[in-house]
């Protein structure tokens, strides 16, 4: 089988061998009520409140939203607005800790006797996928159509990122705990455990795991980006294709992060919600880079200044891979949910951008098979149909096309405005 496009980067995992650290409890927290792509919660909690461990602090009856639980004991200061990275502004629920980190009565292992309990089960996890997408995992584990195979993604292709190796390092029984569980939930007969080749030690050892299990297959991918994007792990580590419009499920695929698969097991063992994130904390001002564990809520700059980040001298700060991350606008963010890194560095190039020379790299590289250059011609002169036909809406943002280009044109933002033109079905 023939693997899709992409780019051979440098890894630069830096901190693959670092033991996550636990990180010392902040004063004080902001958790905002949206992290993920589902509707924002609204807050259960007002100023003065006491509050616990685990206890649910926001929540929606949307469907498609997930409730948002307190990862500290404390006392809350404000309900405030809160900007997201990404512009959106929704409710912070502020706290300021007692120190004490008391367990919430509310939590205790879910009863799931059957798959309707175990998807309402999931949802009160607070769960999302942790690659980034931040998609909503009750959702993802109701699909419309029936399901064949759970694809692990265990890719984790971006620079400097090493969270979700940890993960595999460190809980590995974690990983395939909660594989079996949603193998036996769903009725799913075979999975594939997909990793990168950079990673020889978890391959040998979940291969070693799986040796007496037909059911899970360990799937060695090449060391190249974008592996980890949903519909390239799907064709790289399965054969199928996901076509335009089509979700994962609609060929048979179930796409989760290993991170999340290792919590919902862990959850289901002690009930305690989604409240700490494991996040790779890297980049050229950091002063000791590593994998640390800390509670949502905390800030970038505590972090960065617990890792010995001179923070006079940060010029960019990303949260997340360098290749898909948001850039961050202010240190004083807080983790979240689907933060699962933060990087520093001392310099920022602002490259001058030319015209296309038309040649051809950025459709060499792209995952998906797309024309880059025509897109954001079409997209210049809003010709909506000639964007349709280029089939714009299969742009995944990996950013392959940018960081290819000898001009130094900005295709992957093009590509994403591009996309709002097309109307939604």
């Amino acid at each position: 089988m023939n693997r899709l496009n992409g780019l051979r980067l440098h890894h630069r995992k830096n901190t693959e061998n670092s033991q996550t650290e636990e990180f010392p409890l902040p004063a004080k927290v902001k958790i905002p009520l949206s992290m993920t792509m589902g509707v924002p919660c609204m807050p259960l909690v007002k100023a003065g409140d006491i509050v616990k461990v685990g206890q649910k602090i926001g929540d929606s009856d949307a469907a498609f939203s997930v409730p948002v639980h307190s990862s500290v004991s404390g006392t809350v200061t404000a309900i405030s607005d809160y900007r997201t990275a990404s512009g959106a502004v929704c409710k912070a629920v502020e706290i300021e800790t007692d120190g004490q980190q008391t367990v919430s009565d509310e939590v205790k292992p879910p009863v799931v006797t059957d798959r309707s309990d175990f998807i309402k089960a999931v949802r009160e996890s607070g769960a999302c996928g942790l690659g980034g997408a931040g998609f909503p995992t009750h959702i993802k584990l109701a699909p419309k159509t029936p399901v064949d195979i759970l694809v692990v993604n265990a890719a984790e292709c971006e620079p400097y990122i090493t969270a979700d190796y940890r993960e595999m390092i460190e809980n590995a029984n974690d990983v395939i705990g909660g594989i079996k569980l949603v193998q036996s939930q769903l009725g799913i007969k075979s999975v594939k455990l997909a990793i990168e080749a950079n990673k020889p030690k978890a391959i040998k050892n979940f291969t070693k795991m799986a040796e007496n299990d037909d059911s899970i297959d360990i799937v060695t991918l090449p060391s190249k980006y974008p592996q980890g994007a949903e519909k390239v792990i799907i064709y790289n580590s399965t054969g199928r294709i996901v076509k335009e419009g089509q979700l994962p499920s609609d060929t048979g695929v179930l796409v989760m992060n290993v991170s999340t698969i290792a919590f919902l097991y862990r959850y289901m063992q002690s009930g305690m919600p989604f409240v700490k994130r494991r996040l790779t904390v890297d980049g050229n001002a950091v002063g000791s880079p590593r994998n640390i564990s800390t509670v949502i809520g905390t800030s970038f700059r505590e972090i960065l200044e617990y890792c010995g980040t001179d923070m006079d001298s940060v010029k960019k700060m990303i949260s997340g891979g360098p290749m898909m991350g948001m850039s961050v606008p202010e240190a004083d963010m807080p983790v979240v949910k689907t933060s699962s890194a933060i990087l520093a560095f001392d310099h920022y190039d602002q490259r001058k951008t030319s015209a296309c020379i038309r040649c051809g790299r950025c459709v060499k590289v792209c995952p998906v098979g797309l024309m880059p250059a025509d897109i954001d011609r079409a997209y210049k002169i809003k010709n909506i149909e000639e964007l349709k036909s280029l089939k714009v809406t299969l742009c995944m943002n990996c950013g392959s096309c940018t960081y290819i280009c000898p001009a130094n044109r900005k295709l992957a933002e093009t590509n994403q405005l591009a996309k709002t033109l097309i109307p939604r079905k």
